[in-house]
């Protein structure tokens, strides 16, 4: 196990540095409502987000939010939690965003019980305990603490916490368009720090934008007969070639103001060769070489653009007869902004048989980028030096997708900005033995005191 002797030294150098004007929620409280959280079971199917959803409801009625501050609303097996602490001006209210649900974890895998909180040799480890409960319990916390200091913000404040945000997001989809007229949201299920092994913060990722999910999938059909009698078209060659194609075509290479601003300072940290090609396309998107060198890194491939792959290739009914019908799924991760149906005709136009349909998921549909707003970048800045000043803060572009994309979708700009600062080798989201430092929690609870406090001026 790691040494403790750094990050505790780190932890105390980070709320000695917090802001003096306010007075975080207490640590052990906020500890004991992420543990709480863990030991509800909140996975897909076991019907358990209500029961969370009442939990966090009951810790904010404790710290004085009335029962009209506060709605549960049941959707199928899981839920939404909306708190808002009424703000004293009737500008647009800010959101803040996370989810109450977590993907499964079967017990036999892991070292410990998954849903049983467990707190060892400086570590809290359960399901959803990074991902996405930790911030979570210090939003909660951070809420709590300042409907007991009686503050006042000028923005009414609205905690969202949606239930299913890890499968099909029905949950995200309606609080998106209920609470579509926000002025801004932040989640605390995007961004954080890194730390290195040395125990030190290496950067702060601000996430601003999420490429689009989208499936598609192609589809080639045809009469079939008997293997013996071989047909001069053959569904399964037919896709065999259209997939070929797909998997050497590369979409046009792209740069957005995330990239642009945030590329060179992730070349910094990077160096060498890799550091120098990042360092390239952010000053000419158009530098052959550079996006040579950075699309044959699986780590930055997805950042200069829109990748397509096959996952899912289906064909044939059975071994003597010729196949009537091939499909293959085609995953895309859009660049933000490029519209779903951009990209459908464009992998249409690549395989250029009319043999083969493209057909999109319906369900896909595309969020640009959220413009890097001055008073966000301030107000992640000040809570970021406050524990550890000068750090690089690093706009960011995520490739799979949060609640954010909704909102964004929507037209509600929104940040990523979570409290959580760890170590790459901590971090199992979604994976075995899934953990976070208990000494991240104090200067976590600092950080969203901060944000709160200064955003919804």
């Amino acid at each position: 196990m790691r040494n403790l002797t750094a990050p505790l030294a780190l932890a105390a150098a980070l709320l000695a540095a917090a802001p003096v004007h306010a007075k975080p929620a207490d640590a052990d409280a906020a500890k004991q409502i992420l543990k709480d959280s863990i030991a509800i079971p909140t996975v897909e199917g076991r019907g358990k987000v209500p029961e969370l959803a009442a939990y966090y409801a009951g810790v904010l009625k404790a710290a004085g939010f009335a029962d009209s501050d506060i709605e549960i609303t049941p959707m199928g097996e899981t839920a939404t939690l909306a708190v808002t602490l009424t703000g004293t001006t009737k500008k647009k209210p800010i959101l803040l965003l996370g989810h109450m649900d977590v993907v499964e974890a079967d017990p036999k895998d892991w070292t410990r019980d998954p849903f049983v909180p467990v707190e060892e040799n400086g570590y809290i480890f359960g399901r959803g305990s990074e991902d996405n409960k930790f911030d979570i319990a210090m939003m909660v916390a951070t809420m709590a603490q300042l409907k007991k200091d009686g503050f006042k913000p000028q923005r009414s404040i609205i905690l969202l916490l949606t239930g299913d945000e890890e499968t099909q997001m029905v949950t995200t989809r309606a609080l998106a368009a209920k609470y579509k007229d926000a002025e801004f949201a932040i989640n605390g299920d995007g961004g954080g720090g890194t730390i290195g092994e040395d125990g030190k913060p290496q950067y702060y990722g601000l996430q601003a934008g999420e490429k689009t999910y989208a499936d598609f999938t192609l589809e080639v059909t045809n009469p079939g007969g008997h293997s013996s009698r071989p047909s001069p078209v053959n569904a399964i060659v037919q896709l065999a070639a259209a997939l070929e194609k797909v998997g050497a075509y590369k979409f046009a290479a792209q740069q957005n103001e995330l990239t642009k601003i945030g590329m060179p300072i992730v070349a910094d940290h990077v160096g060498g060769n890799m550091g120098a090609a990042l360092k390239a396309f952010a000053a000419n998107p158009e530098d052959e070489a550079a996006i040579t060198k950075i699309r044959a890194d699986p780590e930055y491939v997805g950042q200069i653009g829109t990748t397509c792959v096959p996952t899912l290739v289906k064909g044939g009914h059975a071994e003597n007869a010729l196949p009537q019908r091939a499909t293959a799924n085609i995953n895309c991760r859009i660049f933000p902004g490029v519209p779903v149906e951009t990209v459908r005709a464009e992998l249409e136009r690549v395989i250029a048989d009319p043999a083969v349909k493209v057909n999109t998921d319906p369900d896909a549909s595309a969020s640009d980028a959220s413009p890097l707003r001055p008073d966000v970048m301030a107000a992640v800045k000040k809570a970021v030096h406050a524990r550890a000043p000068g750090l690089p803060i690093i706009p960011s572009m995520s490739a799979g997708a949060t609640d954010s994309y909704h909102f964004r979708m929507l037209g509600v700009p929104s940040y990523g900005v979570a409290g959580l600062f760890s170590k790459a080798s901590d971090s199992f989201a979604h994976g075995l033995n899934e953990r976070v430092p208990v000494d991240a929690i104090a200067p976590a609870l600092a950080h969203w005191d901060s944000l709160l406090r200064d955003l919804s001026k």
